[in-house]
């Protein structure tokens, strides 16, 4: 069922690229090349999930979780390599990992928006729910780099190819709003409705899981903006909304196979090639030594699972530091078999680790019921989980007794989402400014890390009259940190 899966994808991948694609060997004066012709819905589905996936961990280098774990002070490179150079000196400029905005309109958010647009009719409720759940994932990221963002007039093709930017907190709002009507589609969709079945390479048409994942997005928008006193009887509001929560991984998966183009995201550039060849970027990408020592003066078992354990033991390379051979990739510590499990491992999206510590932060806030120290414990142990570690007897509770219950949750969050969605550490740092401690780059002119990335070169030529003028950034927060 898989391969006929990811066959499906691969074909409406390369159907997709046609119908988009100018080809001047045909008469197309009455054809807009902004407008293409419709495709079903049941394979644009699959082939916008996968595109889901390779925005986070992509095929290149320059994808979120990349950035995310550089920030974070989670990896850095072997002796021999000069990959990460604009990323060690903070060269945040329009050029700098432009593919992330690229990336999440021009592929994500496009395919969804045509599940949405194509969709109309009580018998697509689904696919159009489905849709707008997965644009307000895509559109949270923007927000998060950028803070204002085309959104209100995006993604309308030749309807309008200069989209006008608007404020960042009047999307974030209206975020809500759409999950709140993809919640009420799904559960208000007739017998009539079309489950998209196993075309949902996400979910498998569970469509509660889809409530639960809406509502757990919504719990993610929402504590984000916990910081902001003129919000505080709105999340509350919003909160009691919230009936369900996600109880596993979300994650995609169309069917990975050990061929070219289509092992899983993650393990094509950081693991082995069909072959079994290990990959450059696997030899160049290493821990930290800070984060080593972190996790072993913790006696945290995660370690062995986040990072290799070389035979000398493990070795870290602190980012910015000149090394010798003795610091190669054969001697320190590469990616580890909990973030490298196999070409057809799942695209974690969101982890369930990453819900219960929003859970946690919730309660301690007054925002929802129960105890928070309990979902702190589960988030912990999900953790363990989706690392496929042994937890043993390693709890949370040093930080949970001797630091803020903030600070003790924030810190156990970066610890979970090392190397699998870095991005959401750097969000959470720029909120919070947990952990506390962590170091910069040797070579940082700055005395800390962005708080924003820049508009592209590619909006800045395409929408010029629209992008505003661009904000520090490494002191112009987004709107819910300052």
């Amino acid at each position: 069922m898989m391969k006929n899966t990811i066959k499906n994808i691969f074909a409406a991948l390369l159907v997709l690229s046609l119908i988009t694609a100018c080809n001047k060997d045909f008469l197309d004066v009455n054809t807009d090349p902004n407008n293409p012709t419709s495709v079903t819905l049941d394979l644009a589905l699959p082939v916008a999930q996968t595109y889901t996936a390779s925005s986070i961990y992509g095929t290149g280098a320059r994808h979120t979780n990349t950035i995310g774990n550089l920030y974070m002070y989670n990896w850095s490179q072997a002796y021999g390599f000069s990959w990460y150079l604009e990323e060690f000196q903070y060269l945040v400029a329009p050029s700098f990992y432009e593919q992330i905005w690229d990336y999440q309109y021009q592929n994500a958010l496009k395919q969804y928006h045509v599940l949405d647009v194509e969709g109309e009719g009580t018998t697509n409720n689904y696919f159009r729910a489905i849709s707008k759940i997965m644009k307000s994932f895509h559109f949270q990221v923007l927000v998060d780099m950028y803070g204002d963002i085309p959104y209100f007039e995006a993604l309308q093709r030749g309807g309008n190819i200069t989209p006008a930017f608007d404020d960042a907190e009047a999307v974030y709002d209206d975020l809500i709003v759409q999950l709140t009507t993809a919640i009420e589609m799904i559960n208000d969709a007739g017998a009539d409705a079309i489950n998209p079945g196993n075309q949902d390479v996400m979910f498998g048409g569970d469509m509660v899981n889809w409530v639960a994942f809406a509502n757990t997005l919504k719990m993610r928008i929402l504590i984000r903006q916990s910081g902001m006193a003129s919000k505080q009887a709105y999340i509350k509001e919003e909160f009691a909304k919230i009936t369900s929560i996600i109880t596993e991984d979300v994650a995609v998966n169309p069917g990975y196979i050990n061929e070219d183009g289509k092992q899983n995201p993650m393990w094509s550039f950081y693991g082995y090639d069909v072959a079994g060849t290990v990959t450059l970027t696997n030899d160049a990408t290493c821990a930290t030594q800070y984060v080593l020592d972190y996790l072993t003066d913790t006696n945290d078992p995660r370690i062995d699972y986040l990072y290799e354990r070389p035979a000398g033991g493990h070795l870290g390379v602190e980012q910015g530091y000149v090394v010798d051979s003795s610091f190669s990739a054969d001697n320190v510590s590469n990616l580890g078999p909990g973030i490298l499990k196999g070409f057809d491992q799942d695209a974690i999206i969101f982890s369930f680790s990453e819900a219960l510590f929003i859970l946690a932060e919730a309660r301690v806030r007054g925002y929802m019921s129960g105890d928070a120290k309990s979902a702190y414990d589960a988030g912990i142990a999900e953790s363990f989980a989706t690392l496929g570690a042994t937890q043993g007897t390693y709890t949370g509770d040093a930080d949970w007794n001797s630091k803020s219950k903030i600070e003790a949750i924030i810190t156990q969050k970066w610890i979970a989402l090392n190397g699998t969605n870095g991005i959401e550490s750097w969000y959470e740092y720029n909120r919070t400014g947990f952990p506390s401690g962590l170091p910069v780059s040797n070579q940082s002119p700055q005395p800390d890390r962005p708080v924003r990335h820049l508009y592209p070169n590619s909006e800045i030529s395409a929408n010029a009259s629209n992008v505003p003028a661009q904000k520090n950034a490494f002191s112009n927060k987004i709107f819910w940190a300052n």
